[in-house]
């Protein structure tokens, strides 16, 4: 019949996507050892600890955010 409307199910998408796992962040523990390879990797020069421990902290927290 003309104008007239069917009721046809309604069909409703669900992503089959998983959420990204979030990671901790780094722990006070890994950010340290990882400080301390950037020293050796550097040669072992004092002076560096807060350019180090930055960098460590910077990295670890970009590899926890994949």
């Amino acid at each position: 019949m003309k104008g007239s409307t069917t009721s046809a199910p309604m069909v409703v998408k669900t992503s089959t996507r998983k959420p990204a796992v979030e990671m901790a962040a780094p722990s006070h523990d890994e950010i340290a050892r990882r400080s301390y390879e950037i020293f050796l990797e550097h040669g072992a020069v004092h002076g560096h600890d807060t350019e180090h421990w930055v960098q460590a902290e910077r990295e670890l927290t970009q590899r926890t955010s994949l």
